[in-house]
């Protein structure tokens, strides 16, 4: 396209060449002055335009104002619109103490006279609205206020000034001020979103902290979910857990003789020392030691592995070169509960039977290396190492069959006991049935058993029937049937109900 020549006969100026390519857009700084464009010269197209024709500019709003940059930190503050009437002055902030009530600004005028207000009277330690004492420092100095109400009111009750008959009530804390900080007891957070170090306790961090189900389907789930899915404990299991809780009791006064005993023969009384025994070494991580203190020969060896060939006729010739626990656990036998029994003389050649010197000088040695220490006594109640038993023992175990000539046997054992100065220990004995069969094959009423030996003990325990222990060999806890291992750890647990006794002074 060709443009016409530029007409001279009007006497415009000639056009100039199109313009270069405008600068790139930068966005002007609203502290820089716009600076002045030069004048723009009419060229070609101009003149061939209407005269009357303005350039073509972008349109604007009618009676819009123009933009202007927001104003600098040092410019006035906004006014509001001006209304109509004298203009209002400026806002002032009330002089003083803040006053709640006062909000907004106030318009300019005469300002009224201000009341003097009377400065109620406080406390002493308490805090000053608007003051800069801080209100943990007006706690503070409240806290020997409060003690000393306290104390107040303790020497009043002591002095007797509640009515006779009365209980004293304890001091009610005085109610915190408004103006008082009440702080959170030290076993709680002072604030509910704070942390601190006893928040990171075990049960929160391990995943795997707890413990898998003994056995049946709760354990199935267990291992089949990978721990994810735990059922509660079953009755018997949270029955269980206590008993063991009970066994493990520590022995306040250091030793704890038990003196298991019966009037008859062959009822039972050496499975009951060695059952007893063993369930108490197995459950707590102390020493365990069983005796046989029967003049006669003894059967108690023959119920675990023997490791020793010694007896406690060794121990007793020996006793002079005993220092430490590694010289009496040479005389003794382990059982795989941890259970360690000294044995009773086996050699028909000995003459010489156990007697009460015997057995006292056995229990000093023993004292000084075991906290629990089962004296498995003879038949007879009249030999002489059955006073010396007696004399030390702390808690007696009475085992009874269930016949009727076994049942008054037990019975006229407490008898005995009561008529020779052991009434405490006929009291607190643990009667224990052994070998209790099914009551529909029983002819024996057990029930009344039991009634007729509560009135009399502590307590009545029946240990039901088991096969593992009538074959009369090595006992062995793993091979108990649940019920029978249930029974002996109810008898370990009433037994250890008298842990914690301390021995008069």
């Amino acid at each position: 396209m060709r443009f016409p020549p530029p007409n001279r006969s009007i006497g415009l100026p000639a056009v100039d060449p199109p313009p270069a390519s405008p600068a790139p857009w930068r966005q002007q700084d609203p502290d820089e002055p716009e600076a002045s464009a030069p004048p723009r010269r009419q060229g070609h197209f101009d003149a061939f335009s209407a005269p009357d024709q303005a350039v073509r500019k972008p349109p604007t709003a009618p009676d819009q104002p123009a933009w202007k940059p927001p104003a600098a930190p040092d410019q006035a503050a906004w006014k509001p619109s001006a209304a109509p009437g004298p203009e209002p002055a400026a806002w002032k902030p009330p002089a003083g103490p803040p006053d709640l009530g006062q909000t907004g600004w106030t318009p300019a005028g005469p300002e009224p006279a201000v009341p003097e207000r009377a400065v109620p009277e406080r406390a002493p330690g308490s805090a000053v609205p608007g003051s800069a004492v801080p209100e943990r420092a007006a706690a503070e100095r409240a806290i020997p206020e409060r003690a000393a109400a306290e104390r107040a009111v303790s020497e009043r009750q002591a002095n007797g000034a509640r009515p006779a008959g009365q209980n004293p009530e304890p001091p009610a804390s005085p109610a915190p001020r408004p103006d008082q900080v009440v702080f959170p007891p030290p076993d709680q957070e002072a604030f509910p979103g704070s942390t601190s170090s006893e928040s990171l306790r075990p049960d929160r961090l391990l995943r795997t902290r707890r413990r898998p189900p003994v056995g049946g389907w709760r354990r199935a789930v267990f291992q089949l979910t990978g721990g994810l899915i735990r059922p509660p404990d079953s009755k018997a299991e949270r029955r269980r857990q206590e008993l063991i809780e009970r066994i493990r009791q520590p022995v306040a006064q250091g030793h704890f003789r038990v003196a298991v005993m019966s009037l008859k023969g062959g009822v039972g009384k050496t499975t009951t020392t060695i059952g007893l025994g063993s369930t108490l070494a197995h459950q707590r991580g102390d020493r365990v030691i069983a005796v046989d203190a029967n003049p006669d020969r003894g059967t108690l060896s023959e119920k675990l592995r023997l490791e020793s060939p010694a007896t406690v006729r060794h121990l007793l010739n020996d006793r002079g070169g005993i220092w430490r626990y590694a010289d009496v656990r040479s005389y003794t036998s382990q059982a795989p509960s941890r259970l360690e029994v000294l044995a009773s003389d086996r050699d028909p050649a000995i003459s010489e039977a156990f007697n009460a010197d015997d057995y006292r000088a056995v229990a000093q040695i023993l004292e000084q290396f075991y906290s629990i220490a089962i004296t498995d006594c003879g038949t007879g109640m009249l030999h002489s190492a059955m006073t010396a038993i007696l004399d030390m023992a702390d808690q007696i175990v009475l085992v009874s069959p269930v016949t009727v000539d076994g049942a008054r046997s037990a019975s006229a054992t407490l008898d005995w006991l009561q008529a020779h100065g052991h009434q405490d220990l006929a009291r607190d004995a643990v009667v224990v049935l052994s070998a209790v069969k099914n009551p529909r094959r029983n002819a024996v009423n057990v029930e009344e058993l039991k009634g007729h030996f509560s009135k009399r003990c502590r307590a009545v325990i029946g240990v039901p029937f088991d096969p593992h222990l009538e074959q009369g060999s090595e006992v062995d806890l793993d091979l108990l049937r649940t019920d029978t291992r249930d029974t002996y750890l109810e008898v370990g647990a009433t037994i250890a109900d008298r842990f914690g006794r301390r021995a008069d002074p």
